[in-house]
């Protein structure tokens, strides 16, 4: 059946069973050839993407939902953006390939200088990658050539990765237990501290730190850093003295919290640069999502390492460590062999991805708009934990919004959202907390019917 292409601005359609039966052949046949570990199959989850624009995605069965995960945060600037699409389009058909750290693609040259122009200080020499977790391990790296010392310190909640050294500072159990042998014993997980109500300061800036009237909770900051204190004496007693403190600004995958303000200015006072790095992961909170390019300008602190991906093209695969050129010196000057390379490193296309999405998200004030959007959801999830006694507290920053439940119903409100046209995810290790992060380009409209449906599926539930 021939359709028209997605405009991007459409509301929730579904237009028949969800799954329908599209999806389920497709289930059927990526059974048989995707390890079973990847894709959670049943009758009920998942759908099969064929199309997305904007917000707006739809399924093999013709079925139109708005996204409000934003492709995992990929899709800052909406799915398929016209921009980055002809970016793709033209440099796939000029150079699709480069040969990356010996005759490098010319355009490599002005993504970088333009990570330089954006990150806040002196930020400016970058590694670059593919996942996320690969420029993840090429900042530990970094720091272990800087300073000499192999120890880490990463918190309770953390995400940042699933590759080798990702895998050693994530704090989930659940990746890590099957490989725990694997992993190196030199990282140390403290507390990451939490809000009574997320981000009870900045309230001269209400768009980028809505506030639910709650206070800082200071024992909980205060336990945090003893916690860092302490991990860094203990380990100079070790073979693996603290060389890097690694942290989310804001925990993603670990449930959206939002620490106080003076947190990440605290632990940048731990860390002067030569023994010790601050390592800032904005994969997630980077590239605009929370109303300021980088999550760390709220709180005025550069760190010495800033790890970027996901909405950096908006599409297709690209990470970056963009360090200070104090750290990034401790790498030797290339002889003729990298030390840490890959085949694709600076590949064309990702490339021209990436300055077509930072040259959108820039000519449409998409970090402004991050920041309206953000406070236009909060208003309404805290109508929710007012009024739906399941609801526990709203909380967020930018377009990094969440509710958190009193049980763990998120994957249920999720499933119901599903089959009412909106796609949403958990996050948390609990089953507590349902992440609503759009892509900033998301309607007016969509966003009220989005927030109409998720409203019923968690009245459903409570």
């Amino acid at each position: 059946m021939s359709r028209q292409p997605l405009r991007g601005d459409e509301l929730p359609a579904p237009a028949g069973a969800i799954p329908g039966p599209a999806s389920h052949a497709l289930a059927t046949r990526l059974r048989r050839v995707e390890s079973r570990n990847i894709t959670q199959l049943s009758e009920t989850f998942p759908v099969f993407w064929t199309e997305a624009r904007g917000a707006a995605v739809r399924d093999a069965d013709g079925n139109v939902f708005v996204d409000v995960t934003a492709g995992f945060g990929v899709a800052h600037a909406g799915h398929s953006h016209p921009a980055v699409a002809a970016a793709i389009a033209r440099q796939a058909a000029q150079l699709a390939h480069g040969l990356g750290d010996v005759h490098p693609p010319a355009i490599k040259v002005a993504l970088l200088e333009q990570l330089a122009a954006i990150t806040p200080g002196d930020l400016g020499v970058t590694i670059l990658g593919s996942a996320g977790a690969e420029a993840v391990e090429a900042a530990l790296k970094t720091a272990r050539l800087r300073t000499g010392r192999s120890g880490i310190i990463a918190f309770e909640g953390a995400y940042h990765g699933l590759t080798g050294a990702a895998l050693a500072v994530t704090h989930r159990s659940d990746f890590r237990q099957p490989f725990a042998s694997q992993l190196f014993a030199g990282v140390r997980h403290v507390p990451y501290p939490a809000t009574d109500a997320d981000r009870a300061e900045h309230a001269d800036d209400p768009a980028s730190h809505p506030t639910n009237g709650g206070t800082v909770n200071d024992a909980s900051l205060q336990d945090s850093l003893d916690a860092v204190d302490r991990a860094i004496e203990a380990a100079e007693r070790t073979s693996h003295p603290i060389g890097a403190i690694l942290v989310e600004p804001v925990l993603g995958r670990g449930g959206i919290v939002v620490p106080p303000a003076s947190f990440l200015p605290e632990l940048r006072e731990r860390c002067d640069g030569q023994r010790i790095l601050l390592i800032l992961d904005e994969i997630y909170t980077g590239v605009g999502r929370t109303g300021r390019w980088f999550a760390c300008e709220h709180v005025s602190t550069v760190p010495d390492i800033l790890v970027a991906g996901k909405a950096l093209t908006g599409s297709v695969p690209l990470s970056a460590a963009i360090g200070t050129h104090d750290a990034m010196e401790a790498w030797p000057t290339s002889t003729g062999e990298a030390i840490h390379t890959s085949t694709f490193l600076g590949n064309p296309v990702a490339c021209a991805a990436a300055l077509a999405q930072l040259g959108a998200i820039e000519n449409e004030g998409l970090v402004e708009r991050a920041g309206e959007t953000g406070a236009a959801i909060r208003e309404r999830t805290e109508h929710w934990a007012q009024t739906i006694p399941g609801v526990e507290r709203a909380h967020g920053i930018g377009l990094l919004q969440a509710v958190t439940f009193r049980r763990p119903s998120a994957p249920a409100v999720m499933e119901e959202a599903l089959r009412r046209g909106v796609l949403v995810l958990p996050e948390g290790p609990d089953g507590r907390t349902l992440a609503i992060t759009p892509p900033a380009v998301i309607t007016r409209a969509q966003l009220d019917a989005a927030l109409e449906v998720l409203e019923h599926a968690i009245r459903s539930q409570a």
